[in-house]
């Protein structure tokens, strides 16, 4: 498996490209793989669409969904120079900035244009580590595989079992702490909802409370398609330090705010295929964090975040 992995990082993007469009050609008129799901969940999120107009937006979805595929592949054996060229930062600035303060910083990211782009394209432009918070895959040569890759130029991929653990350990450390933070928490975990593309969405607290923890602000991480193979990055202040005490959750609702605009503006962007919405509000236990959509605290505004600048030190 891994030779196969290593041999398919080697192959010129054009080639790959041509194997993603396949694997598109397989997954959306053949198997039809999750492409029920995907649509439901797009007639769900824009009611306001047409029939024809949320056809085009799955279809691109699965297009992209391909292209991003042979992408990461690419990705995986590219060098630095290479993946500066096409992972672009609009605002270099922001983290410069908190580099030379020497914060910590927690970078919120979500499944949006080439994800697997993000944490080397970003790592390698960043100046700071990035400990980045992943889910470990079953088979044990990908997961090795995965976690040898993305760990290049300053990344260092973290299983969420031990995250906790080199949280507390580094905490004292200017480094950048990053979630890709738009799956749907298990079940019977801590979580916390709100109104996202029209429906009860249920959202980790964990980012909330990390940044707390740390005392440190938080970026979201807005990736845009500029053409096929070339991403523009533009960072965010979503909220940052000191926290509010009357709304404990503010972070989580300000990245789902923010997500939502960056895919309303591009919904085929997104992955569609997750099934975001697995459960409902009413099926889950209580005693978790609960907010009625449509009301907020008078400590925190209903409009969509603005750029501010992180409290200094």
């Amino acid at each position: 498996m891994r030779h196969v992995l290593k041999f398919l990082t080697r192959l010129p993007l054009a080639v790959l490209y041509a194997l993603g469009h396949f694997a598109y050609f397989v997954a959306f008129h053949v198997l039809r793989w999750h492409r029920d799901l995907a649509a439901r969940n797009i007639a769900n999120a824009f009611p306001e669409k047409s029939d024809e107009e949320r056809s085009t937006i799955l279809r691109q979805s699965f297009v992209n969904l391909g292209q991003t595929l042979g992408e990461t592949f690419w990705g995986f054996g590219a060098t630095a120079e290479e993946l500066t060229t096409r992972v672009a930062i609009e605002n270099p600035e922001l983290i410069a900035r908190l580099v030379a303060e020497k914060r910590p910083v927690v970078v919120l990211a979500a499944h949006v244009c080439n994800w697997e782009w993000l944490l080397p394209g970003t790592a390698v432009q960043f100046g700071i580590p990035i400990d980045a918070v992943y889910k470990p895959l079953r088979v044990a040569s990908l997961d090795a595989f995965i976690r040898d890759t993305r760990s290049r130029f300053g990344g260092k991929p973290i299983p969420i079992q031990s995250f906790l653990y080199e949280l507390m350990r580094r905490a004292g450390e200017a480094r950048a702490y990053a979630m890709v933070a738009d799956q749907t928490p298990p079940r019977n975990m801590d979580k916390y909802w709100t109104t996202f593309l029209n429906q009860d969405t249920a959202f980790f607290t964990g980012a909330d409370k990390i940044a707390r923890f740390l005392d440190a602000p938080v970026l979201y991480v807005a990736m845009r398609r500029v053409s096929k193979g070339r991403y523009s990055v533009r960072l965010h202040v979503l909220v940052g330090p000191p926290y509010d005490s009357c709304d404990d959750l503010q972070v989580v609702e300000r990245y789902a705010r923010r997500l939502e605009m960056e895919v309303r503006a591009n919904p085929a962007d997104w992955l569609w295929v997750h099934n975001n919405w697995k459960y409902s509000k009413a099926d889950t236990v209580s005693g978790e964090a609960k907010r009625k959509p449509t009301s907020r605290p008078a400590c925190m505004s209903a409009e969509p975040p603005q750029e501010s600048k992180p409290a200094a030190t």
